[in-house]
């Protein structure tokens, strides 16, 4: 029941932000921007579409329960959701799960971004983590996040490419190799 209702909530998070992606990729585009990784993007969205189907699988094939440690694993993970809203609401209208890039604009440096180049990879690493501890899914936690680590690998040089390239990301972030 608990399982249920916790994914469910998250599920409905992540198609939301889907939404909220999709009108701003199209405002950004209208403005003239680019997307870069795009060969990349079809192999992210599957390996979240499988963390969930992973999750369920393994909560509910193997029996897992919540976990003995639950409310301090449910606190960090309501924690990284508060952070989440915070990136997403300092990036505004540039926020996408994909990189799409407006030439010559200024880089978002406030909120998280004002300390940390990339915060929000860092609490989608924590939720691939948190969220399967929450119910003794140590295989799906274990997985994914090898699997979010190589991702990482591929899409922030490429983020970082292309903002180096079409902003003032270097300066910004004092990036002058």
């Amino acid at each position: 029941m608990v399982f249920g209702i916790v994914i469910s909530i998250v599920i409905l998070q992540r198609l939301i932000e889907l939404l909220v992606a999709r009108r701003n990729e199209k405002w950004m585009k209208d403005h003239g921007a680019f997307e870069a990784g795009a060969t990349h993007y079809p192999f992210m969205v599957g390996m979240h579409i499988l963390f969930f189907i992973s999750l369920f699988l393994e909560v509910l094939f193997l029996n897992r329960q919540l976990s003995s440690i639950w409310p301090v694993l449910l606190a960090i993970f309501l924690a990284t959701q508060l952070l989440r809203i915070w990136c997403l609401a300092s990036l505004g209208k540039f926020w996408n799960t994909k990189i799409i890039v407006l030439p010559n604009a200024q880089v978002v440096r406030k909120g998280p971004y004002k300390w940390i180049r990339h915060p929000n990879y860092i609490i989608v690493a924590t939720e691939l983590l948190i969220l399967p501890l929450l119910f003794n899914a140590f295989f799906t936690a274990a997985l994914f996040t090898l699997l979010n680590c190589w991702m990482m690998t591929v899409r922030i040089p490429t983020e970082e490419k292309a903002l180096k390239e079409a902003t003032n990301y270097k300066e910004e972030f004092l990036l002058n190799k």
